[in-house]
């Protein structure tokens, strides 16, 4: 057995090998905690894409809540009222006492704007026809996917999303989308508040309940 003098102590060179070795462990185990947090980003994704897999089962809804729109110093604060399906959007918007302000019919050929008076106009658009009878653009093509918390089919700019795996922020079709809270309804998880933000628009969508959503 060998010993070793060390600042007037005394060691046994198999006590210092094992220190040596204890070290290199702990260092080792340090090094292996680094990854932990990709491990919690791959989780977080596959939660994302899980989630997102079960919004593409909804191909209708009803929605009913409020709206509220900012734009060019003007702005619009009501109900409204939106059916959903593939083949058409029904949405009524209504003024803070009760009253309908507007109907609005999309379909696959055009989409039609009916106003208090009764007055009709059309165009080819939602956001065209919005513009011109309201001053402000409901962003339609659009807001069917991103209302359930889903994008659409279009280039994604930028997204992230919560430690559930449901979106917080999306930024596509010249959009910002900010998702401030979810509720569940019907097995889904849905959002509730909705902020979303172009560079002439800012528009709130506070959703009070969905209905007839099918799977």
């Amino acid at each position: 057995m060998q010993l070793m003098r060390l600042n007037s102590f005394w060691f046994d060179d198999s006590l210092i090998r094992l220190v040596l070795i204890s070290c290199f462990v702990v260092g080792m185990q340090g090094c292996a905690s680094v990854p932990k947090t990709k491990l919690d980003s791959a989780v977080t994704q596959q939660q994302y894409q899980l989630h997102q897999a079960s919004l593409k089962t909804i191909e209708q809804f009803t929605l009913t809540g409020r709206i509220g729109v900012q734009t060019n110093g003007k702005g619009f604060s009501g109900g409204l009222n939106w059916q959903h399906n593939e083949a058409e959007d029904a949405i009524a918007l209504y003024s803070p006492l009760g009253g309908q302000v507007a109907r609005i019919l999309k379909t696959a050929n055009q989409v039609t704007l009916e106003d208090a008076k009764g007055n009709t106009i059309s165009a080819a658009d939602t956001e065209t026809l919005t513009q011109n009878a309201l001053g402000w653009q409901l962003p339609l093509a659009g807001l069917a996917d991103w209302s359930l918390g889903r994008p659409t089919n279009s280039p994604i700019l930028a997204s992230t999303w919560n430690e559930q795996g449901y979106l917080s922020t999306l930024k596509q079709d010249g959009w910002e989308i900010e998702y401030q809270n979810y509720t569940q309804q019907n097995g889904f998880t849905l959002p509730s508040k909705i902020t979303l933000r172009s560079d002439k628009v800012n528009l709130k969508l506070l959703v009070e309940s969905w209905e007839n959503l099918n799977p």
